[in-house]
């Protein structure tokens, strides 16, 4: 397991690579042209400068968290073509500085969904919350407020306020698009890039739907053990592959996560480790990545990856933000938090291969 830390760039992320390299056992950052709106061209230039600045630090650009994909792939429109020549002509750029894997999600509209980004919690720190009473009885626009407001000044993937100022139009288009029909979209997606994937040798990683149910009537296509299936046998090629997130899949309480792990090991390219807290009611809270403070069991999940040899990409996903960094931070992406996160998850790792030594 070769672990990664996401950042968010020179100038977008308070956190800097001297901070990342002086994490123990962190290898890689996980990148990405972050002010790039789907469909748009990624500048080589621009791509080189990025894996310039990780070289120089000693860490790996092998991960790209994410290309993001046009809504008009998504939808089937005829003019999808022109965006999937734009996404193949960036992977082979990609290929260029060495980048593996491809993260990258297929979610309509929104990206991942919260009610709160600054939840406070018991001990004083606070986190990501989701309320789902609130979810299911308010309107998206409503939501789109919470979130960019939250987020102020902060970019977040998904979130663009460009994209979102389109709102009305973007569901509108949506309308009538079934959960089949995604699907195809997304065969007809997958068709076209993966030969390149294989000739650049780049993996693509797809990412769960957070919450992994459906939202606002959309569609939400990747979320259980049966709808993974489904994916992997649309292009059956070990190009086409998972980030497997934790902490998406998670608020789900019927998905067996470590069971997941193991079935389809051979295909997870990418591993986002998190934990949530699932309350009875359907909400749930980020919590530190301690199995014992939330509902998935970490600790069997990193024996899920190191039963089956895990060799891929992992970082420790969404934290919750401690001592004050809430003023400063990225919602879910503080720095002391996501790195005691590190030195959790590599603590079991490392105690799983002092036992399989013996």
């Amino acid at each position: 397991m070769k672990m990664t830390w996401r950042w968010y760039g020179e100038g977008n992320d308070d956190i800097t690579l001297d901070h990342i390299r002086q994490i123990p056992g962190v290898m890689g950052a996980v990148w990405s042209l972050h002010d790039k709106v789907a469909g748009e061209v990624w500048e080589m230039e621009r791509i080189q400068e990025v894996a310039d600045q990780l070289a120089a630090k000693g860490l790996s650009p092998a991960v790209v968290e994410s290309v993001n994909v046009h809504d008009d792939i998504k939808m089937g429109l005829p003019s999808r073509d022109k965006y999937i020549d734009i996404y193949i002509d960036t992977i082979r750029k990609l290929s260029k500085v060495g980048v593996e894997v491809i993260c990258y999600n297929f979610m309509p509209v929104f990206d991942w969904t919260r009610t709160d980004l600054y939840k406070e919690t018991k001990d004083g720190s606070n986190a990501l919350f989701y309320e789902k009473k609130l979810v299911e009885g308010a309107s998206p626009q409503s939501i789109v407020d919470r979130i960019l407001e939250g987020a102020g000044e902060k970019t977040m993937p998904g979130w663009e306020p460009e994209r979102l100022a389109h709102l009305e139009k973007l569901f509108d288009d949506y309308s009538g698009i079934s959960e089949d029909m995604l699907f195809d979209n997304l065969k007809y997606f997958l068709e076209r890039i993966i030969p390149v994937c294989q000739e650049e040798d780049i993996k693509m990683a797809i990412h769960p739907d957070d919450p992994p149910w459906p939202i606002f009537g959309l569609p939400r296509i990747i979320r259980s053990r049966d709808h993974i299936e489904k994916f992997l046998k649309l292009v059956d090629s070990p190009y086409n592959g998972l980030t497997l997130c934790t902490g998406s899949l998670g608020p789900n309480l019927s998905n067996n996560i470590p069971a997941i792990i193991r079935e389809f090991g051979d295909r997870i390219h990418f591993a986002h480790i998190r934990n949530v807290k699932v309350f009875e009611n359907g909400d749930f809270i980020e919590t530190s990545h301690r199995a014992c403070d939330g509902s998935v069991d970490i600790v069997e999940v990193v024996k899920a990856y190191h039963e089956i040899g895990f060799e891929g990409y992992a970082r420790p996903d969404h934290g919750r933000h401690l001592w004050g960094e809430e003023k400063n931070c990225r919602p879910g992406y503080g720095l002391y938090d996501r790195a005691l996160g590190v030195m959790y998850l590599l603590g079991i790792w490392d105690t799983l291969e002092k036992e399989k030594n013996k």
